[in-house]
């Protein structure tokens, strides 16, 4: 097995986990790497390991097999926590710390630490320093974690379903603010987030997980370019075997809709759309629910 590539923001190779308590594995056999200067979006059902996955690279948990590098680092080393911020769902605070506190520690906690960005990020969402953290609203804390987090002016910044709690006004200035910090600073973002409309305009890589496994690691826009949604009559099925992979369809009557990762030239007489990021996702993530086709890959010799 070959190492991770130390120049990626994040690598994989054969990692798995398992938790004692809950039995069964939440990852197993991963292999991916993400390029350094990508927004990554991690996508999955529920309990397909996107958690365990950002808590591996954030390292709060140790690989059970295989190996993860974070920016070419081992998670929860000292050289990673000093580049890698990771901020979860709960969003641990201390409650009986005010806002101007919280901010001093994480000074206090950081050498390279940004006062005045985190500070910015505090007034910008009307937030008193000096209102203690058990008396602030969900969103309010969420803008307080985050400026905790980008104030440690991290390289690589994990986000686990951080913003769930944030109006949609709110989670949309938080997501403008996380892009300009992205752009200025090269900083690498890493968004697991079921809200996948808002994925398209904002990340250039995508991770999907499926049972615990990597099904896809790749570039948002190479996605969308190999991807077709093909309308057509369901008697030229056919002309799709061997050579395209069949990621999903349905038929309605006479009528074919599939979702293909399409190898060469088409055959036969097709309306072709290039789908949205969201339909490729969805399409994936259909494809690997129990009871339902896995993706129809085409043949070697066809290709």
């Amino acid at each position: 097995m070959t190492g991770p590539d130390a120049s990626a923001a994040l690598c994989a190779r054969g990692l798995g986990f398992q938790y004692r308590r809950r039995g069964g594995r939440a990852l197993q056999d991963c292999e991916f790497t993400v390029p350094d200067g990508r927004i990554t979006a991690l996508v999955g059902r529920n309990g397909a390991g996107k958690s365990t996955l950002l808590h591996l690279a954030g390292g709060l948990l140790r690989p059970g097999s295989g190996q993860l590098r974070v920016l070419g680092a081992v998670p929860g080393t000292s050289e990673a926590r000093a580049r890698v911020a990771l901020l979860t769902q709960d969003k641990p605070l201390y409650p009986r710390f005010t806002v101007a506190d919280t901010l001093v520690m994480g000074e206090k906690l950081n050498s390279s630490w940004d006062r005045a960005t985190a500070e910015r990020i505090v007034h910008e969402g009307d937030i008193p320093f000096h209102a203690r953290i058990s008396e602030l609203s969900p969103g309010r804390r969420t803008r307080v974690a985050l400026a905790l987090a980008l104030g440690k002016r991290p390289e690589l910044l994990l986000l686990d379903e951080p913003l769930a709690d944030l109006d949609p006004v709110a989670r949309g200035e938080i997501m403008a603010e996380l892009m300009a910090e992205a752009a200025e600073h090269g900083m690498n973002i890493v968004l697991s987030s079921h809200v996948l409309p808002e994925l398209e305009d904002i990340c250039d890589w995508v991770l999907v997980l499926q049972d615990g496994r990597i099904t896809l690691s790749e570039d948002v826009e190479d996605l969308r370019q190999s991807h077709a949604v093909l309308i057509g009559a369901a008697d030229q099925r056919d002309t799709l075997a061997g050579q395209h992979t069949v990621v999903q369809s349905r038929t309605s009557g006479r009528q074919l809709t599939a979702l293909i990762r399409q190898h060469g030239p088409l055959r036969g007489d097709w309306h072709v759309e290039r789908p949205r990021l969201e339909d490729v996702l969805i399409g994936y993530l259909q494809a690997g629910e129990p009871g339902r086709p896995a993706p129809t890959e085409r043949t070697e010799a066809a290709a």
